[in-house]
């Protein structure tokens, strides 16, 4: 482990720098696989900065260096930047620019500015060279932060496995053979895909190179009769090695990607994501090869989960719900007997109960246990050095999830730990009305999650509150548990507007924060399903997917409406059906039935 403080390793990278004659340094968050989560390999800017969030830009000048990250890490990235030398700065902040225009407008002509090309997609890397041309300066693809990591983690060689065919469903030879019908409509004789998750789905292969997503390091490469898996083949059993051969599948070096592309034949048209593919790919493409650039096949195929893995995910979202429901049980039963569990504690017994789960594989990220001030924080951790112990009063914040064979979860609820303000009950029960609004939605096909946005934000905004992350990601299947190319988030200048459509899994999770007293959100998954068609088309709906109680006690029953009530009390009525004939303790199945009782009743209770 590398001890050296953070100014330090700046002053080392300023120095390498001068060395070769560069002005700024860029260090993303990001590998050559475009990963939202990074094996340690990859994780320059953290190494860089101390700052551990998921989302963030480093830039680094011989004077100045400023980390980028938005709302949801402004308290981490304050207390972990702390004495480093780098300054926070806020993106989607008024008159705060982004990296790339504030770096445009200190440099001049002749001014080199490096990124490593395996942290930036090809379409990132040609704006962003076009952005510099623009104000006389230059990007030069090296990757600095690699030159004086030292100690730089190793690559992961966690082993690969199948997975098993009744989750799968779809054989992998039928799924290459919709990628290349895609191919044919394009024109296109080869395609290149190195999203993980991607290459997960379409050989209905499981790996565990990176934390909590069920993927492994590798390209992939198919063309009409063949495609050939970049991979290290010792993470392979000869086995499923063999296996794959039979579908028409060969084994190269993880590393032989870039020769591979390089000797395509002259002739060869390949289609290719700019968006998903890294710069540092493409630029191993000989230029006699047409590029067929296009959105690739593979992401729409795998968000549209079909019926048979719609069942999966169901019965995985009841076996998630029997953890949660005796976690819940086992935290309000600890404080009842005067115990102080902390928050550590909350996420070690989650882990544990899941854990014993039929099909459980992994935790799907790490869990969000956020007690008072703690919930403020979005994407707040606890961890040995900073966490608090829960007392029998306010409220917690639980948002973890987990991978199961049949599918991924990915939850969030607030419990009552004691006595609550008024304030903490509105808030509460203002972001359920912006969970109910979305979940009921009825909308015509087509419509976008950039579109929906607003019906969950409605209800917090009448308040004169917002919250500053997007409401709803794509969830994949025993995948990643952020998957495009769907989400619900405000409309943005240039943003592609993706249709929500059938099978398509999103969370709906909007939320409050005041920093120093509370934060909120709830979350549920939710499916899209088809909602009836008539004289204005075809509509579609959401069933929610979820099954956990809401916690009633933390609700101010005057701020909703009947249809509110009604679709709480439905709910709840559809969670204990669900739950119920699982849970063998009688004290578990005593602790649903009051949590699942009708708001009516549970508020006379």
């Amino acid at each position: 482990m590398d001890t050296s403080p953070i100014p330090d390793r700046l002053a080392a990278l300023r120095k390498a720098m001068h060395a070769r004659g560069i002005s700024a340094c860029i260090v993303p968050t990001a590998d050559p696989h475009l990963s939202e989560y990074l094996p340690g390999h990859w994780q320059a800017r953290e190494w860089l900065s101390g700052f551990t969030g998921s989302a963030g830009t480093l830039v680094v000048t011989a004077g100045f260096a400023g980390l980028w990250t938005d709302s949801r890490y402004f308290s981490q990235a304050e207390r972990q930047l702390a004495g480093s030398r780098i300054e926070l700065v806020r993106l989607n902040v008024p008159h705060t620019p982004e990296h790339v225009e504030w770096l445009c407008t200190r440099m001049h002509e002749g001014d080199k500015v490096a990124c490593a090309a395996d942290m930036l997609s090809l379409a990132s890397e040609r704006a962003l060279r076009k952005q510099l041309a623009g104000h006389g300066a230059e990007l030069v693809e090296d990757d600095l932060p690699g030159a004086i990591w030292s100690n730089r983690p190793p690559l992961p060689r966690a082993p690969i496995h199948e997975h098993p065919p009744e989750y799968a469903i779809r054989g992998r030879a039928d799924k290459l053979a919709g990628v290349r019908d895609a191919m044919r409509q394009a024109g296109a004789s080869h395609h290149v895909v190195s999203a993980l998750d991607e290459i997960a789905w379409v050989l209905n292969l499981r790996g565990s190179d990176v934390d909590y997503n069920p993927v492994f390091l590798s390209h992939l490469l198919v063309d009409a009769g063949h495609a050939t898996l970049f991979v290290d083949a010792d993470k392979l059993e000869a086995t499923l090695q063999a296996t794959l051969a039979g579908d028409g599948i060969r084994i190269a070096p993880y590393q032989a990607i870039d020769p591979s592309l390089a000797a395509l034949p002259s002739d060869a048209r390949l289609l290719i994501a700019p968006a998903q593919v890294s710069a540092a790919v493409a630029h191993a493409i000989p230029a006699h090869v047409e590029l067929v650039e296009a959105p690739g096949p593979i992401t729409a195929a795998k968000a549209r989960k079909t019926a048979r893995e719609m069942d999966h995910v169901r019965e995985a979202m009841r076996r998630d719900g029997v953890a949660l429901v005796r976690g819940a049980r086992w935290l309000e039963a600890s404080l009842q007997e005067g115990t102080r569990p902390s928050e550590l504690d909350v996420d070690a017994k989650l882990r544990e109960l899941r854990a014993r789960q039929p099909g459980f594989v992994s935790e799907s990220f790490a869990t969000i246990a956020g007690y008072q001030a703690n919930a403020a924080l979005p994407h707040y951790r606890a961890t040995p050095e900073s966490h608090a112990g829960l007392e029998p009063r306010g409220m917690l914040l639980i948002d973890s999830g987990a991978q199961y064979l049949g599918g991924t979860t990915d939850i969030t609820r607030m419990w009552a730990l004691g006595e609550t303000t008024p304030e903490q009950r509105r808030d509460v029960t203002l972001v359920l009305k912006g969970v109910i609004a979305l979940s009921r939605a009825k909308f015509p096909r087509g419509t976008s999650g950039q579109q929906l946005d607003a019906l969950a934000r409605a209800p917090i905004w009448a308040d004169g509150v917002d919250y500053g992350h997007g409401t709803g990601h794509g969830v994949g299947y025993c995948l990643n548990v952020h998957e495009g190319p769907q989400s619900i988030r405000p409309p943005r200048s240039g943003q592609q507007l993706e249709a929500m459509d059938v099978g398509m899994i999103t969370s709906i999770e909007p939320g409050i924060y005041k920093p120093g007293r509370h934060g909120v959100r709830i979350e549920n998954l939710a499916a899209t399903i088809p909602a009836g068609d008539g004289e204005f088309g075809e509509f579609l709906a959401f069933e929610t997917l979820t099954l956990c109680p809401i916690d009633t006690r933390l609700l101010d029953p005057s701020l909703l409406d009947a249809h509110e009530i009604t679709w709480l009390d439905a709910y709840h009525a559809r969670v204990h059906e669900r739950l119920a004939s699982l849970l063998d303790d009688p004290a578990d199945r005593a602790w649903l039935d009051a949590r699942c009782a009708p708001l009516a009743l549970a508020k006379a209770a």
